[in-house]
């Protein structure tokens, strides 16, 4: 029986990888410029952890986890998101008593149970960061503009910053009164998520995807959340729309945004292209840290799905991550240089030269035929005869031209591209 890769999951072969490579290099760089350390939580936690923080009327925690019981009868799951980990990391390790902002990013694979199609799997990779221990409104646009220069860095087109405010504390419940006091005579006609959602997070209805449940929200002339902040949220997202303009960030107001997780406050936003909408999205968590048991710390952060990223470049014409090719292939000419080309071979690896030679017995010939179809700029003979002079045949394979040059020379003249 032929065993084929789970749905939702892909192969990531060479050809590609140097693409995925390309963009965590440009991921590290970015966000170590602007003094974010990286982060490494496990790849599954306790159930509960995901539940409490991501909140159980998402779709993440209600359809979409990969739940199991371990050995030891324990519920456990494999991490559908970044969050959650990074801070239950913060707390449990008490980063909040080094008494500075902590600023972390991370990358690697999270899994949800979705419907797979293309920029989204079952087993997708995320990069994210996270800020933990300042609740002014310039750290949020600081964040903002870190995700907004990450995509134009790696040269994303046609990109839209969506800004918006979910509250706080103090205006959600009013509006989630007038929500309830609008919505509960036409409950019967929101699809069935929404009638739990109206229930237990009102707010959340905005995010349905089902266009009759947003007529509806149209007819019974819902307020936006953004149209009843409290003063304090007011203000404080007149301050991040500050900020960006003055640091030139494209944005717009989107007033139906609130994203699809229960632990955000204030500030919410989305990164959407045509035909991929959101790409890159990320909010303020004011009470997450406390919830999870730690000490009132404010937090904010985003996530950016790295195959979707990808594969908007790919659909832009964005080519991203070219393998280089080989400095040098060596060639063996006879079984008397085995032993020399093999310390050649490792000689000018450690020296930084990028090269390779031939494992499957061919010949002189044929060991040219593959230098040339790898790319190398240079075939390094050695045999019988380079043994006795104490030079190898260096061949450069775009003009013919070649020369004797002493092993010890080797790494020098590659490098330089030759020989002077």
């Amino acid at each position: 029986m032929e065993i084929r890769r789970p749905r939702g999951t892909q192969d990531i072969l060479p050809g590609a990888v140097e693409a995925w490579q390309a963009l965590e290099a440009v991921v590290r760089d970015v966000f170590e410029r602007a003094n974010y350390e990286e982060i490494r939580t496990p790849i599954f936690e306790h159930t509960e952890l995901f539940e409490r923080g991501v909140g159980e009327t998402t779709d993440i925690v209600s359809k979409e986890m990969y739940t199991f019981l371990d050995r030891g009868g324990r519920s456990v799951t494999l991490r559908p998101e970044g969050t959650a980990g990074v801070v239950r990391a913060y707390v449990e390790n008490k980063l909040y008593g080094q008494g500075s902002l902590t600023k972390v990013y991370y990358l690697g694979p999270m899994f949800r149970y979705e419907k797979p199609q293309r920029g989204r799997l079952r087993q997708l990779h995320q990069v994210g960061v996270e800020v933990l221990g300042s609740e002014l409104p310039a750290i949020d646009a600081e964040v903002i503009e870190l995700g907004y220069s990450l995509l134009k860095r790696v040269g994303m087109r046609d990109m839209t910053v969506e800004l918006n405010s979910v509250g706080c504390g103090v205006c959600r419940p009013r509006h989630r009164e007038k929500m309830i006091e609008r919505l509960l005579p036409h409950k019967g006609e929101l699809c069935g998520d929404c009638q739990v959602r109206l229930e237990k997070n009102p707010l959340r209805l905005f995010d349905c995807k089902n266009e009759s449940c947003q007529q509806v929200l149209r007819e019974a002339d819902v307020p936006y959340i953004v149209d009843e902040l409290c003063d304090d949220c007011r203000q404080h997202l007149d301050a991040v729309e500050g900020y960006l303009r003055a640091m030139d960030v494209p944005y717009r107001l989107e007033k139906s945004l609130v994203r699809g997780l229960d632990y955000y406050t204030r500030t919410a936003w989305e990164i959407t292209v045509p035909n991929f909408s959101t790409v890159l999205g990320g909010g303020r968590y004011n009470r997450l840290v406390a919830e999870l048991g730690g000490p009132e710390v404010p937090g904010i952060g985003f996530a950016a799905g790295m195959d979707r990223v990808l594969a908007v470049l790919e659909a832009q014409g964005v080519a991203l991550g070219e393998r280089p090719p080989l400095d040098a292939y060596i060639c063996v000419a006879d079984e008397t240089a085995e032993h020399t080309a093999m310390a050649v071979l490792t000689s000018l690896r450690r020296l930084g030269v990028r090269c390779d030679r031939d494992y499957q017995g061919r010949s002189l010939k044929s060991q040219f035929k593959q230098a040339d179809r790898l790319g190398a700029r240079f075939a390094v003979v050695i045999g019988e005869s380079e043994l006795a002079k104490g030079a190898a045949t260096v061949k450069h394979l775009a003009t013919g031209e070649q020369r004797d040059v002493p092993f010890g020379q080797l790494a020098d003249r590659i490098r330089e591209g030759g020989w002077t």
